[in-house]
């Protein structure tokens, strides 16, 4: 707990394991987005028929509008892109309850993860 950033990055790893295994059980794949522009997003869980859905994972409460701004930026390029509307958008925390903030993006406690 000295080393938050260290801490940010298992805890990172460890979602995108998740996502990978569940992924896997409906044979979806995980990618990892990032723009030479800045905008970075965790994990894009995209399905073989083009449905996706995007992930950002923070560390509490207090980085989840951050989390939730570069997921509203992928989903905007994306719509322009022609990839089509997300079927989901949601940040992935360590803990507490999940709930849906903004209208648009969710909040998922990592417990709450599953197929």
């Amino acid at each position: 707990m000295d080393d938050l950033e260290y801490f940010g990055f298992l805890f990172e790893s460890l979602v995108i394991r998740d996502l990978r295994v569940y992924a896997q059980a409906i044979e979806a794949e995980v990618f990892h987005y990032r723009e030479k522009g800045g905008l970075e997003v965790d994990a894009i869980v995209e399905m073989d028929d083009g449905r996706w859905a995007a992930f950002e994972v923070k560390l509490g409460e207090r980085w989840v509008e951050d989390g939730a701004r570069s997921l509203r930026r992928l989903a905007h390029r994306m719509r322009r892109g022609g990839r089509g509307e997300p079927s989901a958008l949601a940040v992935v925390l360590p803990g507490g309850y999940g709930y849906v903030g903004g209208g648009d993006v969710g909040v998922i406690p990592i417990g709450a993860l599953g197929p």
